[in-house]
Formats: C-alpha cells, sequence, structure tokens
C-alpha cells in the first residue's frame, strides 16, 4: 500500500464509490478505494460463470443510464483512454403474450407507430402525443434526478418548471410524481398489451401496477427508449467498472481489492478512517465514503453507533426491496419466440403479460411464497453485441422478479422445501418452463446453467440484502428526499465527515453512477 493517509476514504468499489473518487481525484484529492471482495464493481460484474467464453453480466446489463449521465459527459475522454465501450440496441424491449402475440419498442420510431397502429390506432396516436410531451418533460424531470434532494438547485429547477410551464403542469406533474402505474396507463392507452409492456419496468423497481409513485420508471424507460435507444457494455457491463478503475489510478487514486473494511474509525463525533479487518488502520483527513446499505453502514461499519441513535435507527430500518434470481445460460442458440422471430432481436423480453400476473407473483412473493408464475426479464445481450459468446453461440440473461428471501412456501405446491440453496435449481427449472411456453425448444439449445438465487446474490454482494438488487425499495416513503431518510438525503450522515453514496441513495438504482458523481461535487466544491 502506496500510503495509510488519504483525503477520501471510500468503502466499496461499486461504480458510485468509483465515481466519487473518480471526480474527486480530477481535483486535486488523494483517494483510496477498499473493496473487500477481489473484484471492483458491486453490481456491475461481468463472469464466466457457465462455460469458457460466454460472459455474463452477474446482475447489471443495461448501461443507458450511465451513457446518457451528466457524469459521462465530464469524464468520458478519459474512461475512453480505458477502454469504455458501448453496443447500442436497435430493438429496445418487448413483452410475448399466451395468445403468441408481442408488442415491443424499437429506436426507430416507425416500427413503434406501426405496431401501435395493428393494436389500436388510438394507442398509436396517445404514444405520438406522449413523444411529444416526453420533450417538454425530460429537461425537467432528468433535472430533478441530477440534483441533490433536497437543495437550492432543485426549487430553482422547479420555479424555472413552473415558470416556463404554468402552474397547471406543474401539479399534473406533481401528481404524475405519486401515481401508480395502472392509472397512468389506463388514462392514455386502451390496449391491455400496450399497458402491460410499459408497466413490466416498474417491476424493476419495486412498483406493481397499483402501488403509488409507480409511473415514473415506466414513463421514463418507454420514451427514453424510444427517444434515444438503449444500450449495453460492448463485450461486458464490467467495460464500465475497467474503465473507472484504469482512470482513477491514471489520476492517482489507489483500488486494493480483497481489503474488508470491519469499522469506521471515529472520536468526537467525526469520522476519521478506516480499520480494515486485517486490522490496519487508514486515515481520512477529509471524508469517509460509504458505498454500502444503510444496513451495512449502521450495523456492521458503526457497531456503536453514529451518537444519534434516533437517527441510526431510522437508518437501521431501511426497507430492501423484493429478492431477485439470476439466471445465465450459455446457449447453442437464441430462443425462437412462438410470437414472432424479430423478438430474437430485443435487448430485452418481459414475460409479465398483464396486470393481474405482475400483482399476483408480487402478493405471492411479499407472503414469503415462491410465486407460481413469477415475472421475468429475458435479457438477449448476445442479440445486441455477439462478442460475449464463442461463433455461433449465445447467452441468456435472465432475471427473475420478485422473489421471498425468507420462503415459507410454494404458492404451486411443488416445491417443499424452504431453503434457497436446496431449492433454487427446481425454481429455476420453473423458470425455464415458462420460457418454453413462449419459446419452445429453448431448453434443447442450454449448453449450461449457472443460477443465483437470492441469497447468492447477497453472498456476491452484501449490499443486495435478501437479493434485492435495487439496494432498497424505491416506494414513496423511501424515495426523493425520504431516500434512504428523511433529514439524510445530501449523503450526509449523522457523524461528522461521513458520507454515504450509492443506491441506497438518491437518485436510488441504476447504472447512473448519479449519487456518486453528486457527492463528489459536494465535495470537490463543483
Amino acid at each position: 500500500m502506496a500510503g495509510t493517509t488519504f483525503d477520501a476514504v471510500i468503502i466499496g468499489a461499486g461504480h458510485n464509490g468509483l465515481a466519487a473518487a473518480v471526480h474527486l481525484a480530477k481535483r486535486g484529492w488523494s483517494v483510496g478505494v477498499f473493496e473487500a471482495k477481489g473484484e471492483a464493481g458491486g453490481a456491475v460484474k461481468t463472469r464466466e460463470v457457465t462455460l469458457p467464453g460466454f460472459r455474463h453480466d452477474l446482475a447489471a446489463m443495461n448501461l443507458s443510464m450511465f451513457a446518457g449521465s451528466p457524469f459521462l459527459r465530464e469524464h468520458g475522454e478519459g474512461l475512453g483512454r480505458h477502454g469504455l465501450g458501448f453496443a447500442p440496441a436497435a430493438h429496445c424491449f418487448a413483452s410475448v403474450f399466451p395468445d403468441r402475440t408481442w408488442f415491443g419498442v424499437s429506436k426507430d420510431p416507425a416500427l413503434t407507430m406501426a405496431r401501435l397502429n395493428a393494436l389500436n390506432p388510438a394507442d398509436a396516436e396517445a404514444w405520438d402525443a406522449m413523444m411529444q410531451r416526453f420533450g417538454k418533460d425530460a429537461p425537467h424531470i432528468f433535472g430533478l434526478l441530477g440534483n441533490v434532494m433536497p437543495s437550492w438547485a432543485t426549487a430553482k429547477l422547479i420555479y424555472k418548471a413552473w415558470r416556463q410551464n404554468g402552474t397547471a403542469w406543474t401539479l399534473d406533474m406533481l401528481r404524475f410524481l405519486t401515481m401508480p402505474t395502472r392509472t397512468w396507463a389506463d388514462a392514455h392507452f386502451q390496449n391491455d398489451k400496450v399497458k402491460a409492456t410499459l408497466a413490466a419496468w416498474g417491476m424493476h423497481l419495486d412498483f406493481p401496477p397499483d402501488v403509488s409513485g409507480g409511473a415514473l420508471f415506466p414513463y421514463l424507460e418507454s420514451m427514453a427508449n424510444q427517444a434515444f435507444g438503449m444500450v449495453i457494455g460492448q463485450g461486458g457491463a464490467d467495460t464500465m467498472i475497467k474503465a473507472l478503475t484504469g482512470y482513477l489510478k491514471e489520476l492517482g487514486g489507489e483500488v486494493h481489492l480483497d481489503a474488508p473494511v470491519a469499522a469506521v474509525i471515529h472520536s468526537a463525533g467525526s469520522a476519521s478512517g478506516i480499520r480494515l479487518a486485517d486490522g490496519r488502520s487508514i486515515t481520512a483527513r477529509r471524508a469517509v465514503i460509504a458505498n454500502v446499505t444503510p444496513r451495512l453502514l449502521f450495523g456492521t461499519l458503526l457497531p456503536g453507533g453514529s451518537g444519534n441513535p434516533a437517527a441510526d435507527e431510522k437508518f437501521r430500518a431501511f426497507r430492501p426491496g423484493p429478492g431477485t434470481m439470476m439466471i445465465h445460460l450459455a446457449m447453442d442458440g437464441l430462443p425462437q419466440w412462438s410470437a414472432g422471430d424479430e423478438l430474437s432481436n430485443f435487448a430485452y423480453v418481459h414475460i409479465a403479460p398483464d396486470f393481474a400476473y405482475m400483482n399476483r407473483a408480487y402478493g405471492q412473493a411479499m407472503d414469503g411464497l415462491l410465486p407460481e408464475a413469477p415475472v421475468l426479464v429475458v435479457g438477449q445481450p448476445t442479440a445486441i453485441d455477439p462478442s460475449r459468446a464463442p461463433d455461433g453461440k449465445h447467452i441468456l440473461w435472465v432475471q427473475v422478479r420478485v422473489l421471498p428471501k425468507h420462503v415459507k412456501g410454494d404458492a404451486a405446491g411443488a416445491i417443499g422445501g424452504t431453503q434457497w440453496h436446496a431449492i433454487k435449481d427446481a425454481y429455476a427449472d420453473r423458470v425455464e418452463s415458462i420460457i418454453e411456453t413462449y419459446a419452445p425448444g429453448t431448453r434443447d439449445r442450454i449448453l449450461a446453467r449457472a443460477v443465483f438465487s437470492p441469497d447468492d446474490l447477497e453472498d456476491e454482494n452484501p449490499c443486495l440484502v435478501g437479493g434485492d438488487n435495487l439496494s432498497g425499495s424505491h416506494q414513496l416513503d423511501q424515495n426523493f428526499l425520504f431516500r434512504p431518510v428523511a433529514g439524510y438525503s445530501r449523503y450526509k450522515m449523522p457523524m461528522g465527515r461521513l458520507y454515504m453514496c450509492g443506491a441506497a441513495t438518491w437518485p436510488g438504482a441504476g447504472t447512473g453512477a448519479g449519487s456518486g458523481y453528486l457527492l463528489g461535487k459536494m465535495l470537490a466544491g463543483a
């Protein structure tokens, strides 16, 4: 280790922590990042988990948020020198239905509009109107997501939006931010398949169709994919992590792997460094930044608390989202979707055919049951980036949403165990059977399989509590200025010189590096 003193010490080498480190190092801070695992990346990792030559994104696959982020606009040149590369998807997302039909959104508006007209011409008109509105809404919404919550910058943004658009628009937008997905979809579209296709995005962020606040993410994803397309990482999502770590080292920062942190060192109400599990102490002159979940920081790294028991209790009560299972398949060929060959070109194919299906899966998981039919996100990365598999071969990235961490039983009555290590393969078989229903013959193309249960995901990354890949539910009581805890949404913790970033903080989950960048700007003064 080159030194034991830094201006900023960062716990965890997830992309937000690395983004904060890059921004501070670029402004002259000495920075040390300490990661418990032998690999940087947090939930953004790519690994050969099935067969040699098949590169699977373990959790996050979609890098669209990073590709469009303010962080990349500022630091893209340096990241490019270290190999950052994107693979654009012309066909973004689709949903399949039991009657062998489908609907999907492609970057070419003419393709999307043709599909909408075939389903319902009125919905095509509504889609076009929504795209026009998105052009008006987007600068204000993305501005909100790109500012500290709360802050004078956020207040000025809201005031500017009101001055430009008027009171009626402002009130409509505030109402929209609290709206359930079903209410929003019903207000704009008539065809149930269009509604279900958009609502599937809500399930990515712990929003089944009837939960307040769920409409925002489906709106942003559907409109942004239509306007800008989707991108994944060239060669794997870890292109982002390799570029961040490479650029950080160029700037003089240090990344220490296999360096688990045992505790935050503090005295007189102020953090002064960290103690590693091997007993070494690292001093932080200006900031200790925890790129971890509240439960890990306040339950493990601050065993005696922060000195503010009331705040500590709120942080410890921060609620994880539902569990997730990841199934990685090495394939002899892509699925042959019975709804149409075009589906093999899409980055994502959702199996979530209607509101009732989504609500049933969510309710069963919340009751501790293995859902009879879970929501599936079938990622087809080699349809976009063939370099991730040997010539002529493919991979599938299957995300199973949503699942219980603690299993009480099986809603279908077919799986008897309750421990994930014992039942994960049986449940993965169920998932394969669901895919087989929509794409017969898929099982015959599987060369190898790797299954990561909710417990496996937490073992891989302790921030994924119970397999929650969101680092905390995004429902309204844990979003906006309530993320992670009211009064502490500006990254400053209830202890001097201690800060938190990551998906558990505003603006939440995803690959946009938002919290790391915003915290880095706050600490560096720009």
